[in-house]
């Protein structure tokens, strides 16, 4: 008897560093399940997520537990975002992306591997239509939190009233309460819902998903159920009812198999672990601010000046685009004692003991990484939903404290000092440690994260299995 194929899984990814890292951290966790996972994207990545991931595209792909993993790019022939305003970027991204999309499931149907399942996310809300046009079943996964998605979906169905901008208010000043929330300042609210953000067409594009998120079977989130028990205990009761939501994280590195394929754009320095192993016990300084965020010449120098005056040494992620702003002579004024790198291998720098405190821009892939990791935060949120998380793991989570704007030297090192040695840095760090002990417990088998990837492992199979009886009655 024949053995019985792997059911096909199809993840389509935004081309951005932010959605690449739990995507493809999600494949690995479905594949590990015994799944076969093709893992996808514009083709203005394919050289460098091939590069990266060690592994070919169009090929058979590597083994990851007892499943497979594999990529296949989508043939849009876009010229990526640095040719094109970001406007002209994304509606080429989803011109292109329909028909290519469309083409690799038939390819992929005519090969003899067909999807059982298409898993885009909120960025590229038009995957769930061509999956649903093509008669495959779709997923939707949201790696954003629980929180921010609620904030989203009252937004789209104009269930609450969000303060409007009109030049006479403080943004601190107006409130917003949504059930399982704490009250927020309006500043707590991802800034794509601000009408003047210049990076307001993300927030449109993440309510579009909500336009057709009923034609998901299943909507994913890189969250665990013990980190935001409250909202996810309030959405059910939200008219119109919004989707369950699955968790399935956090996503992060160092817990599922196939750590050796890794998504990483820009190459990680070497010697980062190797220089932390000669560093006392949380001792480091570690700042990141993301792939995205940039910062001024005078708030690069103000935070260049600020972790010098620390007294502490420190690794601190300058991309390449960033370098050029550091001060005159500050990298061999801080040569021997400090380390500064392109980019990191961030979620084995955070879990090491010689890492203090993380300095970072609270993205959800660094929230969620330094949860994972229990080390407590330096939170300096720019804009998003990095706003709504900084809130979440300072004031409800109690891992941190607040690095507001515009960036001081002073207050950089005040910051850093409080977190550290101040008279409140017990607490955070024994908090740090407690949530990620819940983090671990997640993921771990029989966690509720990893339950919940198991029911989805089952259930696809189920239904390839029902798909497969009937091809052969036929």
């Amino acid at each position: 008897m024949a053995e019985e194929a792997a059911p096909h899984i199809l993840l389509v990814c935004y081309p951005g560093q932010g959605n690449i890292n739990p995507m493809l951290r999600f494949a690995k966790r479905i594949a590990a399940k015994g799944l076969l996972v093709t893992c996808s994207a514009s083709s203005i990545v394919r050289d460098k997520l091939a590069a990266a991931s060690g592994v070919s595209a169009g090929g058979d792909g590597v083994p990851v537990g007892r499943g497979r993993l594999r990529f296949d790019f989508l043939d849009d022939h876009l010229d990526g975002p640095t040719k094109l305003d970001l406007h002209e970027y994304l509606r080429q991204l989803e011109t292109g992306g329909r028909a290519a999309l469309a083409d690799l499931l038939l390819r992929h149907a005519e090969a003899g591997r067909p999807v059982a399942c298409v898993v885009g996310n909120p960025f590229l809300p038009w995957v769930t239509d061509v999956a649903a046009d093509a008669g495959v079943p779709a997923a939707v996964m949201w790696v954003q939190s629980c929180a921010v998605f609620s904030i989203y979906f009252h937004f789209a169905h104009g269930l609450a009233e969000f303060p409007h901008e009109d030049g006479d208010g403080d943004l601190d000043d107006a409130r917003l309460t949504l059930p399982g929330l704490p009250a927020m300042s309006f500043a707590d609210v991802p800034s794509f819902l601000i009408p003047s953000h210049p990076y307001k067409v993300f927030g449109d594009m993440i309510q579009d998903q909500f336009r057709n998120i009923s034609r998901a079977s299943w909507v994913f989130v890189n969250s665990f159920a013990e980190l935001e028990r409250d909202v996810f205990a309030a959405l059910p009761g939200v008219t119109p009812r919004p989707p369950r939501l699955i968790t399935v994280g956090p996503l992060v590195g160092g817990q599922d198999d196939g750590e050796a394929v890794r998504g990483d754009l820009i190459k990680a320095a070497d010697g980062c672990v190797a220089w932390l192993d000669a560093q006392a016990p949380r001792s480091v300084v570690y700042a990141s601010l993301g792939s995205v965020v940039t910062l001024s010449a005078e708030a690069v120098a103000e935070m260049a000046h600020g972790l010098a005056s620390t007294g502490r040494p420190f690794l601190w992620v300058v991309r390449p685009d960033t370098r050029p702003l550091l001060p005159e002579g500050f990298l061999e004024m801080v040569a021997g004692r400090s380390m500064v790198v392109p980019w990191s291998p961030q979620d084995r720098v955070l879990a090491h003991p010689a890492v203090a405190c993380f300095l970072t821009h609270c993205g959800w892939n660094s929230t969620l990484e330094t949860v994972a990791a229990g080390v407590p935060v330096v939170a300096f949120p720019q804009w998003g939903d990095q706003c709504t998380d900084a809130k979440f793991l300072v004031d409800e989570l109690g891992m941190g404290v607040h690095l507001r704007a515009p960036l001081r030297r002073e207050a950089v090192r005040e910051a850093v000092d409080a977190v550290t040695a101040g008279p409140e840095a017990d607490a955070m760090r024994a908090n740090a440690r407690s949530w990620s002990a819940a983090a671990r417990a997640a993921v771990a088998p029989g966690g509720s994260s990893d339950l919940h990837v198991q029911a989805f492992v089952d259930e696809v199979s189920r239904r390839a299995r029902g798909g497969q009886a009937e091809a052969s009655a036929v």
